[in-house]
């Protein structure tokens, strides 16, 4: 919080400002090729408001990075209804995760680019699906049935998350399939298999 400042007063509003704006341009132009007095400029602030919030401009990025992870582990944490057990419920309860996120991911296309693809944290965000994902698995019971698709967990669960990191690149964010579509598109094509009983 700014120092000497209420919450809702003049200074939130111009940190606030200050992080939109940074959000245009690093989306924009690329972390580096922004510059503080860009940001500034965008958000018609002096340079010492700025500092008044920020160390740096690393410091903003890595501010935005958090609000990125923040909605993130709110949609991974949730908390879904109990339905089916087995495979089944591993389907259903994935499903409406990997829904979640694309929503969320089309409601914030400029900060889904920083905190997904372009800054050093997204590796942690895609090593936390990977991680949430097998937990999934295992949850429901099904490192068994997935085993019988003659393919490691961890590499199907590896390749599922690189799936989703390019689908969510060619067809969500270009508009082409809803989140309701990709998300069934996605789960189908690795969990609901024909498994091969000979």
């Amino acid at each position: 919080m700014a120092r000497g400042r209420k919450v809702n007063s003049n200074g939130e509003r111009s940190k606030q400002l200050l992080l939109e704006k940074a959000l245009a341009l690093f989306s924009e132009k690329g972390y580096h090729d922004t510059k503080i007095s860009d940001i500034v400029k965008a958000a018609n602030v002096t340079q010492p408001t700025f500092y008044l919030y920020f160390e740096s401009k690393d410091a903003l990025y890595t501010d935005l990075n958090k609000l990125f992870q923040q909605g993130f582990d709110e949609i991974m944490g949730k908390q879904l209804e109990e339905g089916e057990e087995g495979l089944a419920g591993f389907v259903s309860e994935l499903k409406q995760k990997i829904q979640m996120l694309f929503v969320y991911i089309i409601d914030n296309p400029k900060l889904t680019k920083i905190g997904l693809f372009e800054s050093k944290q997204s590796l942690v965000v895609k090593s936390r699906l990977t991680q949430q994902f097998t937990h999934l698995i295992h949850r429901y019971d099904c490192a068994h049935i997935l085993q019988s698709y003659c393919a490691d967990i961890n590499i199907v669960v590896d390749s599922f998350v690189g799936s989703l990191e390019r689908l969510i690149l060619t067809n969500l964010l270009e508009q082409k399939k809803q989140p309701c579509e990709l998300a069934s598109d996605l789960v189908h094509l690795y969990f609901l298999r024909e498994v091969n009983t000979k």
